[in-house]
């Protein structure tokens, strides 16, 4: 071990990514300061939010060309200055896309491999299931007997968000594209019905699915797929903001829904932000890694390897070629 492999963003990325927006560097590994931490990557975290944060427009700030890229990832602790933590303890950070980072002790959070695989800890039992979990129960506040729609449903979020629904008595609508994706909602998930915005008109779709209107919808793409379910939302209809895939990869910003439908349905709109929620991680790890152990809850990694394919793999991931939670595999467990 004697280089940290980094991937730092090149240029801003004009539309979908290119691998040609990336470049991959090497530099000596760093010592750990005190309170610090020296560590060996495993698993990193590929996420659509990366995208917002190059084009300037994240809440949690900017990638600037030159900028190693960011991103949370699973690690090993190779040496340690910090008391709290040992040679060998698994950990999760927000340390970016490289091999072997420095993090303070006080950014890390300590991983109990017992709890589920390591790799679950950046999809359902990290960021994207803290997401669904407060999105979907805090926010969206499901009944019995609710009809909830989920748009990117074989994703990290609106899978998990569709399954938790079907665990608390309501009746699950998801939205997908590929035949294949689309197969997955219904057959493994156990989602009641999908609807393919590829295949058919999605109106049309939504139309058969949800006869009676939509109770709760989780909306993780924005544009014409949030504003075809605006349409049909029902009497005193729930809303969650989480996700922008129809924007992310553009410079203007697509015109919004008309409030109109919000008014007439006395709908609640609510926009959800992974960071309000820390308060339900540790209820969130409790539920869903007992979930998994049950089989109650199906999940779907798209597995890269090698950290010098992060950045085809992020292309992909932005193109939605993605199946499931996208994931780097850098290192052994």
């Amino acid at each position: 071990m004697n280089n940290n492999t980094r991937v730092l963003l090149k240029r801003r990325c004009e539309g979908v990514p290119q691998a040609s927006d990336f470049e991959i560097t090497t530099s000596t590994i760093e010592q750990p300061d005190d309170d610090q931490l020296l560590c060996d990557t495993i698993y990193l975290s590929l996420d659509p939010y990366l995208r917002g944060r190059i084009s300037g427009r994240h809440m949690s700030g900017s990638i600037a060309p030159g900028d190693l890229m960011a991103g949370e990832a699973i690690s090993r602790v190779v040496e340690t200055r910090h008391a709290d933590y040992d040679v060998g303890d698994i950990i999760a950070a927000h340390s970016g896309w490289q091999s072997n980072p420095v993090v303070a002790g006080s950014e890390a959070r300590r991983i109990n491999p017992d709890v589920g695989p390591l790799s679950t800890f950046l999809g359902i039992l990290g960021m994207p299931g803290l997401t669904a979990y407060a999105g979907l129960l805090r926010l969206g506040e499901p009944k019995p007997g609710d009809t909830v729609l989920v748009s990117a449903a074989s994703g990290a979020v609106g899978s998990l968000v569709g399954q938790i629904a079907k665990i608390k008595g309501c009746r699950v609508v998801g939205i997908a594209g590929a035949p294949g994706k689309c197969a997955w909602v219904t057959d493994v998930a156990g989602f009641d019905d999908v609807v393919s915005y590829k295949t058919g008109d999605l109106r049309e779709g939504l139309d058969r699915s949800c006869p009676d209107g939509i109770d709760v919808y989780f909306d993780n793409v924005g544009g014409d797929t949030l504003q075809a379910a605006m349409e049909r939302l029902a009497l005193g209809a729930r809303v969650v903001l989480c996700g922008l895939m129809a924007q992310y990869n553009i410079d203007e910003m697509p015109p919004g829904p008309n409030p109109a439908f919000i008014i007439k349905a006395r709908a609640t709109v609510r926009g959800m932000v992974v960071y309000d929620h820390e308060d339900l991680r540790a209820e969130m790890v409790d539920n869903v890694s007992q979930w998994l152990r049950d089989d109650q809850i199906q999940y779907l990694e798209d597995r890269t390897d090698g950290l010098e394919n992060a950045p085809e793999a992020f292309c992909r991931l932005m193109q939605g070629k993605n199946v499931g939670k996208a994931i780097v595999v850098v290192g052994r467990e």
